[in-house]
């Protein structure tokens, strides 16, 4: 089996060598032709424009997307519609919006083109363990293309969720789920630092701790105890936390649907007020603390 891998970046290439891994061939493409020098040296081909891939596969052709959500994935589904042929199957791989995926696929039936959407969850330990793959489109497509995934996947580690859309949509909900985790994990050891008990705990320890038939036990958990390991209480790096947008279309999705998600409205609040420092909001709060009470504020010259 042979397939296109459209972006080769920090997921992409890992998810290519994987294929390969698992005898899949591996067309790659990348606007960066250090990532393509890259694949050809690891045995994969490597070319320089998406119509050399397309001219690199054999009908019926399968080329996967891995780019950034929006307009690099838009303008790149659309080029490829103009080069590959009916019956041929386009992969989209990154973090699309569930709706964008619809209209996707609307667009490349019309074309005769199949359209699958895979929600991928992995990082940059995939390689080593494998990406948790959700998938959405035709089941026919799915079914053909299994192989893709179950190479990708730790074993049992792939799932066809439904029509078009649902993989990225379960995807997306996952990732709210995470949100919510990671910023429970962050208030729990807040409260331990701050307690008259925080200066005697090891975080790594008690993360270690933690995982041993706790529980809260998760792989989350120990990535915060490689990370206290580094350095134990964090002073190397900044309490900036930033979203790349799968949680906000997750509270999007619950004022859709009127469906109750406070803890994982919190959790993207919580990232929005990490990039705030001296942020306005409070600045209001404490001037109307001192307004209606004559409560002492701290001024900025202090």
């Amino acid at each position: 089996m042979r397939i296109g891998m459209v972006g080769l970046g920090r997921m992409g290439l890992n998810m290519a060598r994987r294929l390969m891994q698992h005898d899949i061939d591996v067309v790659g493409y990348n606007r960066s032709a250090d990532a393509v020098e890259t694949l050809i040296e690891e045995g994969g081909t490597g070319v320089h424009s998406l119509a050399e891939v397309v001219e690199n596969l054999e009908p019926p052709r399968t080329v996967w997307c891995m780019l950034p959500a929006g307009e690099a994935t838009r303008s790149t589904i659309e080029a490829l519609a103009d080069l590959l042929s009916p019956g041929d199957t386009i992969i989209e791989g990154g973090n699309s919006y569930y709706k964008d995926d619809i209209r996707h696929g609307e667009f490349l039936a019309e074309k005769d083109i199949q359209y699958l959407d895979a929600g991928v969850s992995g990082g940059i330990w995939g390689l080593e363990i494998g990406y948790c793959t959700m998938v959405g489109g035709p089941t026919d497509a799915f079914r053909r293309l299994e192989p893709i995934f179950k190479a990708l996947a730790p074993k049992e580690g792939y799932l066809h969720c439904g029509p078009v859309g649902s993989g990225h949509f379960i995807k997306m909900i996952h990732n709210g789920i995470e949100y919510g985790m990671m910023q429970a994990y962050a208030e729990g050891f807040a409260l331990i630092e701050d307690s008259d008990f925080g200066e005697n705990i090891d975080f790594a320890e008690l993360s270690h701790l933690w995982n041993q038939g706790s529980v809260i036990r998760s792989w989350l958990l120990e990535l915060a105890g490689d990370a206290f390991e580094k350095n134990s209480r964090l002073d190397d790096i900044e309490g900036y936390v930033e979203d790349s947008g799968e949680g906000r279309w997750t509270v999007m999705q619950a004022i859709e649907t009127s469906t109750p998600a406070p803890v994982l409205t919190s959790a993207l609040m919580e990232r929005f007020a990490s990039r705030r420092p001296n942020d306005f909001r409070n600045r209001v709060l404490a001037a109307l603390r001192r307004e209606f009470g004559g409560h002492a504020v701290k001024t900025s010259e202090e």
